[in-house]
C-alpha cells in the first residue's frame, strides 16, 4: 500500500506543462499559384501550413532560411462562411452576448458589465491581456485606447494574447478582476470573426495580418500569404505565383480498425507510438485530425493498469492533463477486461474507457517524447 501511494505522488510530481513543436515546416522556393501550392504539400507533406500560435509562426519563419524571400503562400483562404473565434486560435465555444448582441454588422467583440457587445474593430477601446504572470490569474489591463489589431498586437508583443473567455467560469474571473480593479470602462477581449479557413480544415482562429489587412482590394483576394520581414500577412489573388510553406503534422489518423494492442503495434513499427495527449493543445491537434475519422472513437495511446490502480501513458508521460467524459476514467473493473483510452469522434471529443480488444481507428505520432 505504502509503494502505491509512493507511485503516485512520484507521478504527481513529475507532471509538466510543458508542449514540444507540433508540426514541421517545409519551405518549398518554387513559383505555384495558391492551389497548385496545396496540391504539392498534400502530396508531398501533409498540407499548405496551418498556423496556430505565435511559436508556430516563429517555427515557420525559421523554415525560410532566405531572409529575403517575401511574398509566400500560407494555408490560409476566405470562405463564405463567417464565425466567431478567439484570437489566441481556440474556436468560441462559450458565448455570452448582450441583449441584441451581436447585431451581425461589426467583426470585432468588447466586454461591458459581464457582457459581450460586437463593435467595428477600428474603434478604440482598453484591453485585457492574457500573461503567462500567475498574479491576477494571469490577466492584465492595459490603460491605453487602441483599436481591436493594435491591442492583440501589443498583448502578443508584451504578454501572451487578447484575452480568451472560454466557458463560464472565465466570464466571471475575469468580471471580479474588473471589479477589483475599479476598471470603468468597455474593454476589447480577443473575440473576432471572419470568413478565413485554413486548407487543412483547423479550427486554429490564429491570425498574424500586417497593419489594413486583409483589404480585399479589387474585391478578390482571397488567400493569404507573408508579406514581410516579420513573417505578418497580406490577402492577394490566389492566381499570383508565389513559393510557398508546406506543413508535415506529427499526428497521424490511421483509418484501419485494429484493437488497442494491435494499434500499439502498427504505430510502433511505422511510426514512434500511440499518441499521447499530455496537454489541451495536443487535444486540441487531436480534435481536428480524429474528424476524419470512420469509427466513433478512435484509440489513444492510453492505458489503465490494475496494479496500481492508475492511467498512464504508454510512451511515459504521466497523466496529468485530463480530458475524461463523465462516468469515465475512474474505477475500472479489473476482474472482467483490460481497459484502455479512446477519444469520441462526435461532441465534444472526450476520452473514454472501451476494452482493448474493440476494433477502432488510431492516432499515431511522430513525437520523441
Amino acid at each position: 500500500m505504502e509503494q502505491t501511494q509512493y507511485l503516485i505522488l512520484l507521478l504527481i510530481a513529475l507532471c509538466s506543462v510543458s508542449e514540444c513543436v507540433q508540426r514541421q515546416y517545409h519551405f518549398i522556393n518554387v513559383l505555384k499559384t495558391w492551389t497548385e501550392a496545396q496540391r504539392f504539400c498534400i502530396e508531398n507533406y501533409t498540407d499548405l501550413a496551418t498556423v496556430d500560435n505565435m511559436n508556430d509562426m516563429n517555427e515557420l519563419k525559421k523554415s525560410v532560411n532566405d531572409g529575403g524571400v517575401q511574398d509566400i503562400w500560407i494555408g490560409l483562404k476566405k470562405t463564405g462562411v463567417d464565425k466567431w473565434q478567439w484570437s489566441s486560435g481556440e474556436p468560441a465555444l462559450y458565448l455570452n452576448w448582450g441583449p441584441g448582441q451581436p447585431d451581425g454588422r461589426d467583426e470585432c467583440a468588447f466586454m461591458r458589465n459581464g457582457e459581450w457587445e460586437d463593435w467595428s474593430c477600428s474603434h478604440t477601446l482598453t484591453f485585457i491581456c492574457n500573461s503567462s504572470n500567475n498574479s491576477n490569474k494571469g490577466l492584465v489591463f492595459v490603460n491605453q485606447e487602441n483599436n481591436w489589431r493594435d491591442a492583440q498586437s501589443f498583448c502578443r508583443q508584451n504578454h501572451i494574447d487578447l484575452v480568451s473567455v472560454r466557458n463560464q467560469n472565465e466570464s466571471q474571473q475575469i468580471q471580479k478582476f474588473i471589479n477589483d480593479n475599479h476598471i470603468s470602462t468597455d474593454v476589447w477581449i480577443g473575440l473576432f470573426r471572419d470568413s478565413w479557413q485554413w486548407s487543412d480544415q483547423s479550427d486554429s482562429s490564429f491570425r498574424y495580418w500586417m497593419s489594413g489587412q486583409p483589404d480585399n482590394q479589387g474585391g478578390n483576394e482571397n488567400c493569404a500569404e507573408i508579406r514581410n520581414a516579420q513573417g505578418q500577412w497580406n490577402n492577394i489573388n490566389c492566381d499570383h505565383k508565389f513559393p510557398f510553406v508546406c506543413h508535415e503534422d506529427k499526428l497521424i489518423l490511421i483509418t484501419e480498425t485494429l484493437t488497442w494492442t494491435e494499434a500499439l503495434r502498427y504505430c510502433r513499427q511505422n511510426y514512434t507510438d500511440l499518441v499521447s495527449v499530455h496537454s489541451v493543445q495536443r487535444q486540441r491537434r487531436v480534435m481536428n485530425v480524429v474528424k476524419r475519422a470512420s469509427t466513433e472513437a478512435v484509440w489513444l495511446g492510453l492505458r489503465h493498469s490494475c496494479t496500481v490502480g492508475l492511467w498512464f501513458w504508454v510512451s511515459g508521460e504521466t497523466v496529468c492533463y485530463q480530458n475524461w467524459a463523465p462516468g469515465n476514467g475512474t474505477d475500472e473493473d479489473c476482474e472482467r477486461t483490460v481497459r484502455s483510452g479512446a477519444v469520441q469522434t462526435g461532441g465534444d471529443q472526450r476520452w473514454i474507457s472501451r476494452p482493448e480488444h474493440d476494433k477502432l481507428n488510431f492516432i499515431c505520432s511522430r513525437y520523441e517524447d
